[in-house]
């Protein structure tokens, strides 16, 4: 199990500089925060559920709820794709990218920033999600279902060719019933690997949210017919009680 830091700003161990820019106006390469915090406590409230009560005391509280505010990230989850990409370094300067799943923009912020995207030379990135958000500077932001069957072809078209890495956040609304929770996860995998099989260009990188305990054996073999390199990560910015994973696809090979 990957260890935190034990204070915000601290060396993760092993832990080496890479020089690649955090997207945040400054430079800032770390995905470990910085700004130091006081401990918050949140005192119910008449009508607010205990649930929410936690919710706003553990948001409060996260040094990289605080960090994302002070860069001016979209969210938390930016760090988690600058720690992705300083392990596997995938986004480089004028390649193409999609966000599948990308309110309210972090990881969309992120990609812009090191590919630079709407620079003279730089990348293309393209966001969508159900939900409405943008617009991000640099990125093409659509607002619609992924499942909506115009959704495809709308992202092919804002891209402009293949894409060379193609990453999804998303994550189905869950109904407290673990086996359909467990299958609209399986659902929404499935269709973001069918469509990164459409558009990755050769040697791309596909990146998934997965989950523990998620039985995706058979998804897996597929994508490892395809990426040589598969990789299963939690970064350090994913909170240790949340069972999320990200899988890293990389070396995309066209079928023969």
């Amino acid at each position: 199990m990957a260890q935190k830091p034990t204070r915000p700003g601290a060396s993760r161990p092993g832990s080496r500089s890479t020089g690649r820019s955090g997207g945040a106006p400054g430079g800032e390469s770390s995905a470990l925060p910085t700004v130091r915090m006081k401990s918050v406590h949140v005192k119910s409230a008449k009508g607010r559920k205990l649930s929410s009560t936690l919710w706003l005391q553990r948001q409060l509280n996260d040094p990289y709820v605080a960090e994302a505010k002070a860069r001016g990230y979209k969210s938390r989850a930016a760090f988690k794709l600058i720690e992705l990409d300083e392990k596997f370094e995938f986004l480089k300067p004028g390649i193409r990218v999609v966000d599948l799943g990308a309110a309210p923009g972090g990881w969309t912020q992120i990609a812009v920033d090191r590919t630079k995207a709407g620079q003279p030379g730089g990348g293309t990135v393209v966001g969508i999600d159900i939900l409405e958000w943008g617009p991000i500077p640099g990125a093409h932001c659509i607002t619609l279902d992924f499942l909506d069957p115009k959704a495809p072809d709308l992202l092919k078209d804002a891209l402009g060719g293949r894409a060379d890495v193609v990453m999804s956040d998303m994550a189905a609304p869950t109904t407290g019933h673990p086996q359909t929770d467990h299958l609209r996860i399986i659902a929404l995998l499935e269709v973001a690997w069918a469509f990164a099989e459409e558009v990755l260009a050769p040697g791309g990188t596909f990146i998934c949210k997965v989950f523990n305990g998620g039985a995706i054996n058979e998804l897996l073999t597929e994508i490892k017919k395809r990426c040589p390199s598969v990789k299963h990560v939690k970064p350090l910015s994913s909170r240790k009680e949340s069972p999320e994973l990200y899988l890293v696809a990389q070396g995309f090979r066209a079928e023969s």
